[in-house]
C-alpha cells in the first residue's frame, strides 16, 4: 500500500515531484494524493505534470506533440476523451484553490484523499515574501506590515496539522525567517512552538495531546531542543544541487508514533556540481535585441553590430580588460552559425548536443527524455542594446577574474544610466549585474528572475544573455520533460519559487525510512 502525500502551497510541483518520483526497490512508496496551488498558471503546470505522471514511463506521443507545438490548445492534444481516465486522475490531484479563503473545500478534499489511512504525509511551505530580508525592508514602512497575510499564512498549514494529524510533515521556507520579527517577537521561535503544539496554537483555551518533534535533515542530535535555528538551513550545493540555494526545511514527526531520526538517515554530502555541469550541454543561444525596427530591429546582424561596438567603447576609457579580448570574442561569435534564439521547443539532434557532464550522465534517467527530440522552454529573452554590452563585459570579466564584476569594476562607458549608480560604485547594490560563474554552483534561482536577467547572466561571453527558463530549471534540477505553462515571465516565476526536485527526492528517502519505523 502506498503512502498518501498532501502537498499544500504546491507551486509548479517541485517538492511533490521529488516525493512522487522516489523509488525503493523499483517501486514507488508514495502517492501524491492532493496538490493545492492558488496561482492559476502554476496550477496548469501542476495539472499537466500530474497528467503525465499517470502514464508512468509510457508517456504518449500526444504529450510530445503538444509541448513541441507553438500556441497549442491542450484540449485538442491531451485533455480529450482518449485520455479520460488520466485526465480525471490529474484533475483529482491538482486543485486550484487558496489556503485560507478555501479552507473548507480543502479540508473536505484532504478528508476524502486520506480516508481512514493513519500513515500519511503533509508537505509544502507558505509563500515567503514577507520573511525575505529585502521583503521586510520594503514593508516596514507599511501600516499593516504586522498583520500582512504573508506573515500568517503558515497558520493555515498549522491548522491542517491540527485538524488532520499527519504522521510526518515537511515545511520549507527562506532562511530570512530565522531573523524575522513581528512586534518584537521572533517569527521562527513562534513557528517552532506552534508546529510542536499545533492544536494548542490554534485554540489556546484547549489542551491537546497532539505534539510534533521537529528535526533537522542535516544535523544529528539526540534531543531536538539542542538544535540551533541555523541547523535547519539546507545548503543545496552541499547535497549535489548545482545551486547555492539555502532554505529552512523542517521535518516534523508526530510524537506518539515518532521513533526519531538517526544519523545515518540524514542528507548525505555530495561533490560540488557547477553551473556548467548542469547547463553546458544545452543548445547555445543568442539573446534577442529589444530595439525598434527603424533601428534595425531584432536580427543577428543588429545583435552582432551592437556587440562589435563594445571594444570601441572600451577604448574610450580605462578598463581592466584589454579591448582586444572583445575582438577575439566577437571573432568567435562570428564563426558560429548555430546561434538561434530558441523557442517553446528547440529541435536538437544527438550529434548537435554537446558532451554531457558527469552530473547529467550520472542522473541521465532523471533528466533525459529522448522522446522530446530537443529542448523545452529554452528561449532567450530580449535585452536592451546597452545591457547586451554590459552582459558581454561581465561575462568576459568573470572568465578573466573568476568573479562577477561589480559596478566599481565597470568602465565609465558601460555604467548604467541610473540615479543610484554612484552609490553602487561605493558598494551599495553594487552587484546589479551578476554572472553565474562556470565553475561554481549558481546563486539562488528566485522568482526575481522573472523580472529581468541582470542577476542571471550566462557565463559564456559568446551567448551574451541571461539564462533561459530551461537553464534555470536545470539549476533547479527539474527533469527535461517537465513543461512549464504560461508565458516566459510566468515560467521563470514558477521555476524560481520551486523546491529543487532532486533535493526533494533525497528528502523523500529520509521520510520513507521514518515511515517504515512507524
Amino acid at each position: 500500500m502506498t503512502i498518501p502525500i498532501i502537498d499544500l502551497f504546491a507551486g509548479p510541483g517541485g517538492l511533490g515531484e521529488g516525493f512522487s518520483s522516489y523509488k525503493n526497490s523499483n517501486s514507488s512508496p508514495f502517492n501524491l494524493a492532493l496538490s493545492i496551488e492558488k496561482d492559476p498558471i502554476a496550477h496548469r503546470t501542476l495539472k499537466l505534470r500530474s497528467f503525465v505522471r499517470q502514464f508512468n514511463n509510457d508517456i504518449p506521443d500526444a504529450y510530445y506533440n503538444y509541448v513541441r507545438t507553438d500556441k497549442a490548445n491542450i484540449k485538442e492534444y491531451l485533455y480529450t476523451t482518449k485520455f479520460k481516465k488520466e485526465l480525471h486522475a490529474a484533475e483529482s490531484e491538482a486543485i486550484n484553490l487558496a489556503l485560507g479563503a478555501d479552507n473548507s473545500k480543502i479540508e473536505k478534499l484532504i478528508k476524502e484523499r486520506i480516508g481512514n489511512n493513519k500513515k500519511w504525509i503533509l508537505i509544502g511551505g507558505p509563500p515567503c515574501q514577507a520573511y525575505s530580508l529585502i521583503g521586510r525592508a520594503r514593508m516596514k514602512g507599511q501600516e499593516n506590515f504586522a498583520i500582512d497575510e504573508r506573515h500568517t499564512l503558515y497558520e493555515n498549514y498549522l491548522h491542517m496539522l491540527a485538524r488532520f494529524k499527519p504522521s510526518v510533515f515537511i515545511m520549507e521556507n527562506v532562511k530570512g525567517m530565522l531573523s524575522s520579527k513581528v512586534n518584537g517577537e521572533s517569527v521562527f521561535a513562534k513557528i517552532m512552538g506552534d508546529l510542536s503544539n499545533p492544536s494548542n496554537a490554534i485554540d489556546k483555551s484547549k489542551k491537546s495531546a497532539l505534539k510534533y518533534n521537529i528535526y533537522s535533515l542535516t544535523v544529528p542530535v539526540e534531543d531536538s531542543e539542542d538544535l540551533k535555528p541555523t541547523d535547519f538551513i539546507i545548503q543545496s550545493e552541499t547535497y549535489g544541487i548545482p545551486q547555492r540555494r539555502h532554505r529552512v526545511i523542517l521535518l516534523g514527526g508526530r510524537s506518539n508514533v515518532d521513533n526519531g531520526i538517526q544519523k545515518g538517515m540524514l542528507l548525505k554530502t555530495q561533490k560540488l556540481v557547477t553551473a556548467s555541469d548542469a547547463i553546458n550541454d544545452l543548445p547555445k543561444l543568442r539573446s534577442r535585441l529589444s530595439t525598434k525596427k527603424s533601428d534595425g530591429g531584432d536580427s543577428l546582424d543588429s545583435w552582432l553590430k551592437n556587440l562589435n561596438n563594445t571594444s570601441l567603447n572600451l577604448s574610450k576609457d580605462n578598463s581592466k580588460i584589454d579591448p582586444s579580448i572583445f575582438d577575439s570574442v566577437m571573432k568567435s561569435i562570428n564563426t558560429q552559425n548555430e546561434l538561434g534564439i530558441g523557442a517553446r521547443f528547440t529541435k536538437v539532434t544527438n550529434s548537435a548536443q554537446r558532451s554531457k557532464s558527469s552530473f547529467i550522465k550520472d542522473n541521465l534517467n532523471w533528466f533525459h527524455d529522448e522522446a522530446i527530440g530537443g529542448v523545452l522552454n529554452h528561449q532567450s529573452r530580449s535585452h536592451m542594446a546597452s545591457d547586451l554590452q554590459r552582459y558581454l563585459y561581465c561575462a568576459v570579466y568573470a572568465q578573466r577574474f573568476k568573479q562577477s564584476a561589480k559596478l566599481e569594476n565597470f568602465p565609465d562607458s558601460l555604467l548604467p544610466n541610473h540615479k543610484n549608480v554612484q552609490k553602487g560604485k561605493k558598494g551599495i547594490f553594487s552587484d546589479r549585474f551578476r554572472v553565474q560563474l562556470k565553475d561554481e554552483a549558481s546563486t539562488t534561482v528566485t522568482s526575481h528572475i522573472s523580472k529581468d536577467g541582470h542577476y542571471y547572466i550566462h557565463y559564456d561571453p559568446a551567448q551574451c544573455r541571461s539564462l533561459s527558463v530551461r537553464e534555470a530549471a536545470r539549476l533547479q534540477t527539474f527533469p527535461d520533460n517537465y513543461f512549464f505553462e504560461g508565458n516566459v515571465t510566468q515560467q521563470y516565476h514558477q521555476v524560481g519559487n520551486a523546491v529543487p526536485p532532486l533535493l526533494a527526492n533525497q528528502i523523500a528517502g529520509i521520510v520513507y525510512k521514518i515511515m517504515k519505523n512507524i
